[in-house]
C-alpha cells in the first residue's frame, strides 16, 4: 500500500525528509480495526518525530496521527465497530501511522466520526480533543458545575482551540484565554473565551490588568518554561496548573506556599501503557462526537492542503514550525 514515512532526522527544508514508499499491509491485533484513511490533520508531534524518529538500517518508519476514515476489517475481539463505520482517532505513537492507504488501530482509541462533518474536518479534531479533555477532567480534575476560572495558555493552538470549546460545552468554568495577535484573539473569542489576555508580557500582570481573579485551574500549553513563574504567581490557593509541551526543570518549588499541583498530560499515555482504563478515549471521542452534531463544538480546521503527498505533507509541517499557524491543517488521503 502507499505510505509516507521517515528513514531518519532531517529538517522540513531538506525534500528527503519524507518519503514515500509501498508498505507492506497493516497485521491486525485482536482488538484492532483495518481503516481506509480518507484524511490526515498534523499535530506538533507529527514535526517532533520526523525531527527525533531512528530507524533501523534500512527501514522507513510511517509517521501521522490524526485521522478519519472508514472501517474495512475488524480484528477477532473487536466488538465496537463493524465493517462500513465511518471513525476519527488519533492512533498511538508506537505503532505505524495514519500517513498511508489503510491503518491498523485499537478500537479502544476510535469514535464515531460526527455525522456533520467531512473527513478532513473530522480529522482535525481527535489528538487535540483527547488532549484537552484528558488535562481537564482527567489530570487538573475539573469539576462540570464549578464557579471557578479556567486559563488556558496559547488558546489559539490545536489544543487550546479545542479545550475553550470542550470548556464551555460541558462546564460553568470562566474560560480566559491568552493571545497575542488580533486574528489569534478573535479566534479565541469566536470559539467562546469569555476573555483573552496577551501573553507576551507577565500572564499574572495581564490577568491583573484585566480584573480576572485567579485561575483555579491553568492549562500550560505552550512556552511552558518561559511562563511557569508568572503562572505560579497567577494561579490560585490549591489550585493546578497542567502542562503537555517539552521541557526540562521547573521550579515547581514556587507552588508549595499556595500549596498547588502540577500536572502532566500526554494523550499517548493509555495506548502505549496498554492501561485498564484505556477504552476512556473511545468514550471521549464518542462524547466530542455527540457534541460536534449537536452544534456545540465545531472543527478547529483551519486549511486543506489535499491530496496526501510528500510535498504536501512536507507544507504542512514547515507551517507547523512556523509557529504560525492558527488551529488546524488537514490532508485527504491518497
Amino acid at each position: 500500500m502507499k505510505a509516507i514515512g521517515t528513514t531518519g532526522p532531517r529538517p522540513a527544508t531538506d525534500p528527503a525528509a519524507l518519503v514515500a514508499f509501498d508498505a507492506p499491509e497493516p497485521t491486525l491485533r485482536p482488538r484492532d480495526l483495518l481503516v481506509q484513511v480518507k484524511a490526515v490533520s498534523l499535530n506538533p508531534v507529527d514535526t517532533k518525530v520526523r525531527n527525533s524518529r531512528q530507524p533501523e538500517a534500512g527501514q522507513t518508519s510511517i509517521l501521522g496521527y490524526d485521522a478519519a476514515g472508514v472501517v474495512i476489517g475488524v480484528g477477532d475481539e473487536a466488538s465496537l465497530f463493524k465493517i462500513g463505520d465511518a471513525v476519527f482517532y488519533a492512533g498511538q505513537i508506537d505503532r505505524p501511522g495514519s500517513n498511508a492507504e489503510r491503518q491498523a488501530v485499537d478500537e479502544r482509541i476510535v469514535g464515531p466520526k460526527p455525522t456533520s462533518l467531512t473527513f478532513p474536518q473530522a480529522a482535525a479534531l481527535p489528538l487535540t480533543v483527547i488532549t484537552a479533555w484528558e488535562l481537564l477532567f482527567d489530570r487538573m480534575k475539573a469539576g462540570a458545575e464549578e464557579d471557578e476560572t479556567l486559563l488556558i495558555v496559547g488558546g489559539a493552538g490545536g489544543v487550546g482551540s479545542a479545550l475553550i470549546q470542550i470548556a464551555r460545552a460541558t462546564t460553568r468554568l470562566r474560560v480566559v484565554a491568552t493571545a497575542s495577535r488580533p486574528d489569534t484573539r478573535q479566534w479565541c473569542l469566536d470559539l467562546g473565551a469569555h476573555a483573552v489576555i496577551d501573553h507576551s508580557g507577565p500572564i499574572d500582570e495581564a490577568l491583573t490588568a484585566a480584573g480576572e481573579r485567579a485561575p483555579r485551574y491553568i492549562a500550560a500549553l505552550t512556552h511552558t518554561q518561559s511562563h511557569f513563574e508568572a503562572l505560579t504567581r497567577a494561579v490560585a490557593a490549591q489550585g493546578v496548573i497542567g502542562a503537555i509541551d517539552d521541557f526540562k526543570g521547573l521550579p515547581v518549588e514556587l507552588l508549595k506556599p499556595k500549596a498547588a499541583g502540577f500536572a502532566w498530560e500526554f494523550m499517548f499515555t493509555r495506548p502505549v501503557q496498554q492501561t485498564p482504563d484505556m477504552v476512556r478515549q473511545h468514550d471521549i471521542l464518542a462524547e466530542v462526537s455527540r457534541l460536534v452534531d449537536a452544534g456545540a463544538i465545531r472543527t478547529t480546521l483551519t486549511e486543506n492542503l489535499g491530496p496526501l503527498s510528500v510535498e504536501t505533507l512536507l507544507d504542512g509541517h514547515r507551517r507547523l514550525e512556523s509557529g504560525a499557524t492558527i488551529g488546524k491543517i488537514a490532508l485527504d488521503g491518497f
